[in-house]
């Protein structure tokens, strides 16, 4: 299964995050992953995600444009293209825009992402 961005419709999550999801099994169905997710994940400049956590989801953001700062289990640290970060299940976390242009940030979850999984803090 092919998919290609700009035909992907965006969406607001629960935490406020736009999201594009690439490749997701309720979205792409029988051709598509069947036990993860991968989104792309837009955060304007000066924007921040509300903090939350996953109960049932592992995560793995990977930065690919922009510049912030995230928030993992009450830690803060800075981000920047090139970066990856694991979010093991229930895990508080979040993210900063602290820089001027959008935060662009690859999201695979496994199980895939679902809004019932999204608990804000």
């Amino acid at each position: 299964m092919k998919t290609r961005h700009a035909q992907l419709t965006p969406y607001i999550t629960r935490d406020g995050t736009e999201i594009r999801e690439m490749m997701h099994p309720a979205v792409h169905g029988e051709f598509g992953a069947r036990h993860q997710s991968l989104a792309e994940a837009r955060l304007p400049a000066g924007a921040r995600s509300l903090p939350h956590r996953h109960a049932r989801s592992e995560e793995i953001y990977h930065i690919t444009a922009g510049h912030g700062r995230m928030m993992l289990a009450g830690d803060w640290f800075d981000i920047a293209p090139g970066d990856t970060v694991v979010i093991p299940p229930g895990t508080e976390h979040g993210l900063d825009n602290t820089g001027d242009a959008t935060l662009v940030v690859l999201c695979a979850c496994s199980p895939p992402y679902h809004h019932d999984d999204t608990e804000l803090l």
